[in-house]
C-alpha cells in the first residue's frame, strides 16, 4: 500500500465522524431553540396565571386556570427530555471527536488498540441516535399539548360566538 493511499484512508476515517459531529451540532442548535421556547411558554403561563389570580372568579377564568395547571406537568416533561437530549448530543460530539483523534493516533503510532476508535465511534453514533429518540418523544408531547390547547380555544371561540 502506498503512503499516499494510506494517508488518504486515515484522513477519510478521521473525517467520517465530522459529518456526524455536524449533524449533532445542528441538533444541539435546534434543541436549544426548542428549550428556549418551552422556557418562554412557562413564563407566559406564569404571567397569565398571575393575572387570573388577581381577576374575577368566572367560569372562563377557572377553565383557563385548569388549562394552565394541566400544561405545567407537560412543560416539565418537555424540559427534562430536552435536557437529556442535549446531554446525549453533547456526549455524541465528544465521542465523535475522540473517534477522530483515536483514528489519527492509531494510524500514526501503529497503535495496538485499534478497537478504541471503533468503540468510541459506535458509542458516539449511539448517543446521537438516543438524542434523536428523545427529541422525537419531546415533539410528540409538544404536539399533544398544542392539540389540547387548540381544543380549549375552539370551545372559547364557540362560546364567544354564541349569543347570550
Amino acid at each position: 500500500m502506498s503512503p499516499t493511499f494510506a494517508a488518504s484512508e486515515v484522513l477519510g476515517a478521521m473525517i467520517t465522524p465530522a459529518v456526524l459531529i455536524s449533524a449533532s451540532g445542528t441538533l444541539v442548535l435546534s434543541t436549544s431553540n426548542r428549550l428556549t421556547r418551552v422556557v418562554d411558554r412557562v413564563r407566559v403561563l406564569a404571567a397569565e396565571a398571575e393575572k387570573l389570580r388577581q381577576g374575577e372568579e368566572t367560569e372562563e377564568a377557572e377553565a383557563r386556570r385548569g388549562l394552565i395547571a394541566g400544561q405545567l406537568p407537560v412543560l416539565s416533561s418537555r424540559v427534562l427530555l430536552l435536557r437529556s437530549a442535549l446531554g446525549a448530543l453533547y456526549g455524541a460530539i465528544g465521542l465523535l471527536v475522540a473517534t477522530s483523534i483515536a483514528v489519527g493516533l492509531s494510524a500514526t503510532l501503529q497503535w495496538a488498540y485499534s478497537w478504541v476508535p471503533v468503540i468510541s465511534g459506535l458509542a458516539g453514533a449511539s448517543a446521537l441516535l438516543w438524542g434523536s429518540v428523545l427529541l422525537v418523544r419531546e415533539a410528540r408531547i409538544a404536539i399533544s399539548s398544542t392539540l389540547e390547547e387548540m381544543k380549549y380555544l375552539a370551545k372559547e371561540v364557540a362560546r364567544l360566538r354564541t349569543p347570550p
